[in-house]
């Protein structure tokens, strides 16, 4: 929590190109071949995942999940514990890779780590999908992974596949269907309540842990709507928009650092178990 923040962005314009240069070896793929929704092998999946998702992501179920979730009484257990589960998942929503989830986790961390960011931000990359836990209890995937949106307004069309919002009955109600909804102007993110999912269930874990910039690549790493396309600059405060400088930056370990090779895990882990217990207790309610 003391370590100096430097700026996180000496180029943004440049961060995602300059990244893939210097990390060839891990990259099979050119840019613009990531997130493929058209052409990649598991396309047909992904595409019947967030036919799914936009339908069933309304504001009241997100109102219901949160509920149901946000009281932490599922489970007890540590992050590692944690991590074991994700060692079993491989995300439906993702075009790009179907290696698991805690190679995935190395990936992003060990491209951090290499660039000689500070631990807390090495730590998010290991740790920033952990929320995926919810499939332990019985979450279907389209409730835990994938891109998220706010949901009480307009639903952007540059959310990947935005036509199957039309099954969405917030779509039709009078309410939701404006840009601003039942939101203000510029009102900030954290009056914002977005699509149910891993992302928004880890941040409310670890709120009280990480960093704010470390919290905000949690909470909206998702959020592509917004970190790559702009599309609720509207309801963004002064703020959001300084710490999803951040928030790109990590996108581009999340997205680029994904490889078919996996991390020797077994020689990572006692780095990892230190920086874990540096920032974390030993045992999280779920």
């Amino acid at each position: 929590m003391k370590d100096k923040i430097k700026n996180p962005l000496d180029s943004l314009d440049h961060w995602e190109d300059d990244l893939l240069e210097r990390y060839p070896e891990k990259n099979l793929k050119s840019k613009e071949e990531y997130r493929d929704y058209d052409t990649s092998d598991r396309a047909e999946g992904v595409k019947n995942f967030y036919r799914l998702n936009h339908q069933y992501q309304t504001y009241d179920f997100v109102s219901k999940k949160e509920k149901e979730f946000l009281a932490f009484n599922r489970k007890k257990m540590s992050l590692w514990d944690a991590v074991d589960f994700l060692n079993t998942l491989v995300d439906d929503s993702d075009p790009d890779i179907e290696l698991d989830q805690f190679q995935h986790l190395l990936q992003t961390s060990e491209s951090i780590r290499a660039d000689g960011h500070e631990d807390w931000f090495v730590l998010t990359g290991f740790i920033h999908d952990l929320g995926k836990v919810l499939c332990l209890f019985g979450e279907p995937q389209w409730a835990v992974v994938g891109d998220t949106f706010p949901v009480g307004c307009e639903f952007s069309n540059k959310i990947v596949y935005p036509e199957f919002f039309d099954f969405n009955p917030d779509a039709k109600n009078p309410i939701y269907n404006t840009p601003l909804g039942i939101y203000s102007q510029n009102c900030g993110l954290d009056k914002v309540k977005m699509s149910w999912g891993h992302d928004e269930y880890l941040y409310q874990i670890l709120k009280n842990y990480l960093p704010k910039p470390a919290l905000y690549m949690i909470r909206y790493h998702s959020f592509y709507a917004q970190h790559r396309e702009e599309s609720y600059n509207h309801l963004m405060s002064e703020e959001d928009h300084e710490l999803f400088k951040w928030v790109k930056k990590f996108n581009a370990y999340d997205l680029y650092s994904k490889a078919p090779t996996p991390p020797d895990s077994k020689a990572l882990r006692p780095y990892y178990e230190t920086l874990v217990a540096k920032y974390l207790p030993k045992t999280l309610n779920f």
